[in-house]
C-alpha cells in the first residue's frame, strides 16, 4: 500500500498493511512565516516518513484579521504572546465583519497550502488546521473567561459574531481545499467540553455552526478530522458530526477509549498516544509498549495512531522515533 492508500483503507475499516501514523507539533519560531512553516512540517515528515501530515500554523492566526494582535515570544518554547484585542465589551462583538480568505494570515495560510501541495499533494494527504468559532472568538478576545462571560451576559452579541466568524472560516476552509488541502483538522479546542459548556450550551453555541462548517466541506474534503482538548468531552454529541475521523486525548478524565470511541461513532479514530508519556518518559522501550498495548486493545482497522493533541516542542526525538520503529 502506499499512503494515501493506506490511509483511506483506515477511514473505512479495510485491511490495512500497517496501522498509518503521524505526530506533529508548534515551531513556534518557524510559524509566523508560510515558507518557514512549510520547512518545518516536511522536515518532520521526510524525518519520521509519517503516512499524513498535519500543518500547525500559530493558533492566533485565526483571530489576527479582526486586529487580535499577537508576537513571538521571545523563546521557541512558548506561544505567541496577546498584545491587543479589540473586545473590551460585549458589544463590541457586534462590531466584527467578514474577512476575506485571501488576505492577511489567511492569506499566507494559503500560500502555506500551494507549497505543501507542491511538494507532498501526491505523495501524502495533507490536512490544515481550523479552529472553530467559539475558538477563534478565544483567541480574538484574548482570554475563555471573556468569551464566556458574554456568553451568559449578552448571548445576541456572541450569536452575532459567531455567524460573522463562522461565514469567514467556511469561505476560508474551501479556499483551503482548492489550494490543494486534502482535509481540515477541526479543532473544537476543548470548547465541547463539561467543565465549559454544557451539552445543551454546546449545542447552542458550537454545534450549529460547527455543522454549517462541516456541511459545507464534506463533499470537497478527503480527510476531515474533528479534534477535541481535554476532559469530559460531551463525545456522543461530536460523534455525529459528517467527519471522517475523530481525534481526542483518552487518557483525560471522562473521555472514552479508542475502542469505545469506535463503537460509539462508528467512525475511525485517530490517537492513542499520550502526549505526557511522550514527553517525559526516559525509556523508548516504555514507548513501544505504549504502542503494542493500543494495537493489541482497538486492533488494526478504523485506527490511524496519533497523539491525543499537539506535541510539547522539547520531546525528546528517541521518542518519536520509538513509535515509528514499532510500525515501520
Amino acid at each position: 500500500m502506499d499512503k494515501k492508500q493506506r490511509v483511506e483503507a483506515a477511514l473505512q475499516g479495510l485491511p490495512v498493511d500497517r496501522v498509518p501514523v503521524s505526530m506533529w507539533s508548534r515551531d513556534y519560531r518557524r510559524e509566523w512565516s508560510a515558507q518557514a512553516l512549510v520547512e518545518a512540517t516536511l522536515e518532520s515528515y521526510s524525518r519520521y516518513d509519517w503516512d499524513y501530515v498535519r500543518l500547525t500554523p500559530r493558533a492566533c492566526y485565526h483571530a489576527e484579521g479582526w486586529k487580535a494582535r499577537y508576537r513571538p515570544a521571545d523563546n521557541g518554547a512558548t506561544p505567541p504572546i496577546l498584545e491587543s484585542t479589540p473586545i473590551s465589551r460585549a458589544s463590541d462583538w457586534k462590531r466584527l465583519r467578514p474577512l476575506e480568505p485571501d488576505q492577511g494570515a489567511f492569506g499566507e495560510q494559503l500560500l502555506a497550502l500551494q507549497l505543501m501541495n507542491h511538494s507532498l499533494g501526491f505523495e501524502a494527504y495533507f490536512v490544515e488546521t481550523l479552529f472553530n468559532p467559539l475558538s477563534v472568538a478565544r483567541y480574538i478576545a484574548g482570554s475563555v473567561e471573556n468569551v464566556l462571560h458574554t456568553i451568559h451576559e449578552d448571548r445576541t452579541a456572541m450569536h452575532t459574531a459567531l455567524r460573522v466568524i463562522t461565514e469567514t472560516l467556511t469561505s476560508f476552509a474551501i479556499a483551503c481545499l482548492e489550494e490543494g488541502a486534502h482535509g481540515i483538522f477541526y479543532s473544537t479546542n476543548g470548547w465541547a467540553n463539561a467543565p465549559l459548556l454544557s451539552e445543551d450550551q454546546y449545542r447552542e453555541f458550537g454545534e450549529q455552526y460547527d455543522l454549517e462548517l462541516l456541511d459545507a466541506i464534506k463533499s470537497r474534503s478527503k480527510l476531515t478530522i474533528l479534534h477535541n482538548c481535554g476532559p469530559q468531552m460531551h463525545f456522543d454529541l461530536l460523534a455525529a458530526y459528517p467527519v471522517h475521523a475523530i481525534n481526542w486525548a483518552i487518557e483525560q478524565e471522562g473521555n472514552p477509549d479508542l475502542l469505545d470511541g469506535m463503537r460509539r461513532s462508528g467512525k475511525a479514530v485517530m490517537g492513542g498516544l499520550n502526549t505526557d508519556l511522550l514527553r517525559t518518559s526516559t525509556s523508548p522501550q516504555q514507548i513501544q509498549e505504549n504502542v503494542a498495548e493500543i494495537l493489541e486493545k482497538t486492533g488494526t482497522q478504523h485506527l490511524l495512531l496519533a497523539p491525543g493533541c499537539t506535541l510539547a516542542p522539547d520531546t525528546p526525538t528517541r521518542n518519536i522515533e520509538a513509535v515509528r520503529r514499532m510500525l515501520a
